[in-house]
Formats: C-alpha cells, sequence, structure tokens
C-alpha cells in the first residue's frame, strides 16, 4: 500500500525568535533536534519502512530528516533534496520580527499576508541581504520574490507529480521532511481541498503525518504518530 510520512522541520532559531524565515537558512534550536529525534522514534515504533526520503535545500529541514532517520535506524535509504520543498517565501516580511511586522502595519494585514490562500506579501527587493539569487543551490532556477500559499502549491505541485507521485504509485513508502506551508500545498493536493478549507489546516513541528493511499494516491486513512500533539485533519 503506498504509505506517505509528512514530517514538518523541528523548531528553527528563527522560529524561537518569532521572524518571519522563508528561505533564510536557519538551523534547529535544540528542541527543534529533540522534536526531530522524537519523530524518527515515532516512525520506528510504528514498525513503518521508509523505502527513500525526500526533504528541501534548507538546512532545518535536511537535519529533521537526518536525525529523524537516525533514530528511526534507516539512515541508508535514498534522501533527495529538492528548493522545490522549500518554505514559502515571505517576501519583503523576511527577517523581520511578527510581533513587530503586526504593530507597524496591523494585525489584520499581518493576518491576511500569513493565513490568506492567495494574498502574497510584498516582494523582497533584490540586491538585499535576503536576495537569494546569488546562492549558488538554486543555479539556474527562476526563483519567486514573495509566495502566497497558491503559488506555493504551484511550484511543488510539478516536482511531487513529477518525482515522488510516481513512487507512491509503485506502492513505496516515502518520507516528506519539509515546511508548514510546504506540506500543506501537499495535503491540498491529496484531498482536493478547497482554498478556504485548507487555511485551517496546520501541521505540528516534528510530528509524523501518516497518509495511507489507494492506487488512485487518494488517501484511506491519516494518523498523528504523537496523538498528544495532533492537529485537525481533512474530512
Amino acid at each position: 500500500m503506498p504509505t506517505l510520512i509528512l514530517l514538518r522541520h523541528g523548531q528553527s532559531r528563527w522560529n524561537l525568535e518569532d521572524r518571519f524565515t522563508g528561505w533564510v537558512d536557519v538551523d534547529l534550536t535544540a528542541e527543534g533536534e529533540a522534536q526531530a529525534r522524537l519523530g524518527g522514534e515515532l516512525i520506528k515504533a510504528a514498525g513503518l519502512q521508509i523505502d527513500r526520503a525526500y526533504t528541501s535545500v534548507l538546512t532545518r529541514a535536511i537535519r529533521t530528516c537526518w536525525l529523524a532517520l537516525t533514530a528511526a535506524g534507516q539512515v541508508f535509504i535514498p534522501e533527495t533534496k529538492d528548493w522545490r520543498l522549500n518554505e514559502r517565501h515571505y517576501g519583503g516580511l523576511t527577517g523581520l520580527n511578527k510581533t513587530d511586522t503586526a504593530a507597524k502595519h496591523g494585525a489584520d494585514q499581518v493576518k491576511v499576508w500569513r493565513r490568506s490562500y492567495d494574498v502574497p506579501p510584498p516582494p523582497l527587493e533584490a540586491g538585499g541581504e535576503f536576495d537569494f539569487t546569488k546562492d549558488r543551490r538554486y543555479a539556474g532556477a527562476v526563483l519567486p520574490t514573495t509566495e502566497s500559499l497558491k503559488t506555493t502549491l504551484e511550484r511543488v505541485q510539478p516536482y511531487w507529480e513529477a518525482e515522488i507521485a510516481p513512487h507512491l504509485t509503485a506502492g513505496e513508502t516515502l518520507l516528506v521532511a519539509a515546511h508548514g506551508n510546504s506540506l500543506r500545498a501537499i495535503v491540498k493536493l491529496l484531498w482536493n481541498l478547497s482554498s478556504e478549507a485548507i487555511i485551517d489546516i496546520e501541521i505540528p513541528t516534528g510530528n509524523p503525518l501518516v497518509i495511507e493511499l489507494d492506487a488512485g494516491l487518494k488517501p484511506l486513512s491519516a494518523r498523528y504518530l504523537d496523538a498528544g500533539r495532533a492537529q485537525t485533519l481533512p474530512n
């Protein structure tokens, strides 16, 4: 049976500092490392045998993948990194403190930027501190300057369809260790959720979401391995 495990990276340093992180390559905190290890321990306890793993090109997701696979005793499996599994690009909000930004622009406006489906933040200015076009991991790619969840999904979907879905169709068990919004994009695709329904879906850090799929990659069942930290799942 095709099985997909979605694992949101553990707490990062900028999560702790309440900053808009997006594509900035910050590392995990000690708590984030512990969350990743616990995720792997839960995978091991559930008896899940992973065939291959996917992650973004950002350190916090990569290390979450490594720590979880180490704890699960499955570091030997193939692993693929791709920027299209990156977190949503927060544009001109990148690096800003969320509380300070709400004080400057108003809490309602910041809520729209953070939680609406198709309204992106202001674009990131070229040539600044967070100009990712100069980063070699994105060489040759056409990069966004800001993203909504809608445009995040639009760059996740082709990668999902070309690189990940075929392995699920072959009956494999896959781990995708990534970010809140890239994983929400996958959830929207799997359940064919409306733009309104996906807004209320939140994936907790370090808690593996195990989704069993039918031959057409439609969800048959879904459960968080840490029930005490579970969030509401799509119907």
